[in-house]
């Protein structure tokens, strides 16, 4: 297949500056490299043909080579020379530098500081109704002996020799020139030949904060609340990182939690469950009024509708749900004893009807012993 013309490769006109060559190849650099298309199989390609048209145009003696002669002009071998390769190992650094993250000259390395966590305790009470509490982390802060120079007064930081203040080296590797962070300053540009005694040279101090925290309602175990620019500073200039204030529910004495929904246990008294009557039940917001049916039984539950609690991204609040435990009676004395012996004679006379749960129990383990 024939090869097409390499000022339309590039998409600009036969008399084209070095820096419209530059320009339009460094777009199409950037569109077509693989690692940015990875699905289409063509970008390799198309990758190709922009650097080798670039590689001929951004040389003067190629350039006129193939002006005069088109594609037989050009030696397809021809691009290790000092001569030819010079300008083509510039911008292909430069490509690499901006795809990738780095860029060419000054203070490459700039990064973003890191996210912080805070693990905060609430009580139910706190977390259902929302909470404003202030907190104490450690922090860095800009030094005020150096005022964030990092260098001892009287002192300046000075320009890197290994990079010359830009922050990036540049490696050769045949054609190729591609940069890199300096190892020397780590991508800062300068070195601190006199550091500060308070930071060793850092320009940061360690100290303690105190933030306002304000916990939305409703929140529940595990959930997070940012505090934008509140982490750890950036490097060479970068923004600081976020702090994550975590929450963890404490447990109740009374409830637990499930989403929305509350449940709880609701002890009654054995004639409190036969008689049946009106019970007072704690919710978080105060007291509640059930009426226990007569001949109640232990697991019954009873359902009171939005006492729950109305979760952060929730429309409409739960529910609480008490489940009822009939509780047998304990250090009875002797007269309670034989009340509840008589009462027992009592109830033996009629047993299939006061204990039909028991009778019928009876009756299967019966069945099953006879089998």
């Amino acid at each position: 297949m024939a090869k097409r013309d390499y000022y339309e490769v590039l998409g600009v006109n036969r008399d084209a500056t070095d820096a419209d060559l530059k320009g339009s190849y460094r777009k199409l650099a950037m569109k077509w490299h693989p690692d940015r298309n990875p699905e289409n199989p063509k970008a390799e390609d198309h990758f190709k043909e922009a650097k080798e048209a670039y590689e001929v145009l951004a040389d003067p003696q190629k350039r006129a080579a193939y002006d005069q002669f088109g594609h037989a002009g050009v030696d397809p071998q021809a691009g290790g020379g000092p001569g030819g390769m010079g300008g083509f190992g510039d911008i292909f650094g430069d490509i690499f530098g901006e795809i990738f993250g780095g860029g060419r000259g000054g203070r490459s390395t700039v990064f973003r500081g890191a996210d912080l966590r805070y693990n905060l305790e609430l009580s139910l009470e706190q977390a259902a109704h929302g909470f404003e509490t202030k907190i104490r982390i450690p922090a860095m802060s800009v030094c005020e002996t150096c005022k964030g120079t990092g260098a001892r007064a009287g002192t300046q930081p000075a320009t890197c020799p290994s990079c010359r203040g830009a922050g990036q080296v540049r490696i050769s590797q045949g054609p190729f020139s591609i940069a890199q962070t300096c190892p020397r300053c780590h991508g800062s540009g300068s070195i601190i030949p006199n550091p500060c005694s308070a930071c060793s040279g850092t320009g940061r101090t360690k100290l303690h904060k105190t933030l306002a925290v304000k916990i939305p309602a409703g929140v529940d175990e595990g959930d997070r609340v940012r505090l934008s620019g509140e982490g750890e500073p950036g490097v060479n200039g970068g923004p600081p990182g976020d702090l994550y204030v975590q929450v963890h529910i404490k447990p109740h004495p009374v409830f637990t939690r499930d989403h929305d929904d509350l449940h709880c246990e609701m002890p009654i008294s054995i004639t409190a469950a036969a008689l049946g009557g009106e019970l007072t039940i704690p919710t978080l917001d105060g007291s509640a009024k059930i009426r226990v049916a007569a001949e109640t039984q232990t697991g019954k539950t009873f359902r009171l509708k939005a006492k729950g609690i109305k979760g952060v991204r929730s429309r409409e609040p739960g529910d609480l749900f008490c489940h009822v435990v009939v509780e047998t009676p304990v250090s009875l004395t002797e007269r309670q004893r034989q009340l509840l012996r008589e009462f027992e004679s009592i109830i033996q006379q009629d047993s299939a009807r006061h204990n039909p749960r028991a009778k019928g129990w009876l009756d299967k383990v019966k069945a099953f012993f006879d089998s």
